[in-house]
């Protein structure tokens, strides 16, 4: 048993004391995965459970406002890591099929364990999204979907501040935070600016380019797979792409269910409510003509009676 127990404090000490990059390690959140795990689930814990139970006997919040702000600092945020991480990886002459991790302590590869720290501190920030549903009863919102794939960017996130703060996934990070800077552009106007929601299609837009997002982040993590002397750890993929392609799933069918299949259902009534009319109009139309007919017929009828009396009574004259 002694030996057991000795055995897992040098697993520990090897995995999160002596393995964690050095300029992160000593960062609040990182390395320590203690720290991550009551974060996570005490987020779980009120989304699921605390939240609503507080929320059953009480009105909706009126966060307007905390919205507002909430919204344009994600802007902000998003904007300012997407604009410094592609000066950055500029300058590192970055490679798009196979980027290792600098690990020395010059001013870019310092700058990016920065930005991973300052990404990371944001996907926890994201988890906001979630408490802010829960206190506006927007039940409908919190779903499986919404809920994994913020606690799993968060642990996925963890991982690579931790370890490997930089290389290959840095683009991944930057095109993400370009594709939340939109995003929340979009939140924060259907707050200001509430007729921003009857433009449905603005959200269709937004969820397509997630859909985006996905796959090319998933190509792009994919290309370390098929290069064997690639110097960016290669079982890394082995995490990252199922967690991504599961993601990217769950996207689709949301869409499919969203804005496909709902908008089948909206367009059958309206295709058959126009066929009904139109085969209404049709039947109206040869009545018409029939009753038309008919009395014409009618009409023409008399005349020729007509006639034939007038014949017949000049005939007896």
């Amino acid at each position: 048993m002694t030996e057991i127990i000795r055995k897992i404090c040098h697993g520990y000490i090897y995995l999160f004391e002596e393995l964690p990059d050095p300029r992160t390690k000593s960062l609040f959140l990182v390395a320590k995965p203690y720290q991550g795990i009551v974060l996570l689930s005490l987020y779980l814990m009120f989304v699921f459970k605390w939240g609503p139970n507080w929320m059953k006997n009480r009105p909706p919040y009126n966060l307007q406002k905390i919205l507002m702000i909430y919204n344009a600092v994600q802007v902000l945020a998003c904007a300012l890591i997407f604009i410094v991480g592609i000066r950055v990886l500029r300058d590192q002459n970055y490679r798009w099929v196979c980027q290792p991790v600098d690990f020395s302590d010059n001013e870019d590869a310092v700058m990016i364990t920065r930005l991973f720290y300052f990404y990371y501190l944001l996907k926890i920030l994201d988890l906001t999204d979630t408490i802010f549903f829960v206190l506006r009863k927007k039940v409908n919102q919190v779903t499986f979907l919404h809920v994994y794939h913020h606690a799993g960017m968060v642990a996925l996130i963890w991982g690579t501040t931790t370890y490997y703060p930089g290389g290959h996934p840095a683009l991944i990070g930057i095109i993400n935070c370009f594709v939340h800077a939109i995003m929340y552009t979009y939140y924060f106007l259907t707050v200001a600016v509430p007729s921003v929601k009857q433009v449905s299609s603005c959200k269709k837009y937004i969820t397509q380019l997630q859909i985006l997002q996905f796959l090319m982040t998933i190509i792009h993590m994919s290309t370390i797979v098929f290069r064997p002397d690639c110097e960016f750890p290669r079982w890394t993929a082995a995490i990252f792409l199922p967690q991504n392609i599961f993601i990217l799933i769950l996207f689709m069918d949301f869409y499919i269910k969203s804005y496909i299949k709902k908008q089948t259902a909206l367009v059958k009534p309206r295709v058959l409510n126009e066929i009904c009319d139109k085969a209404r109009e049709t039947v109206e139309t040869v009545e018409d003509k029939d009753k038309l007919n008919n009395g014409t017929i009618f009409e023409t009828s008399i005349i020729n009676r007509k006639q034939a009396w007038r014949s017949k009574g000049i005939a007896r004259t």
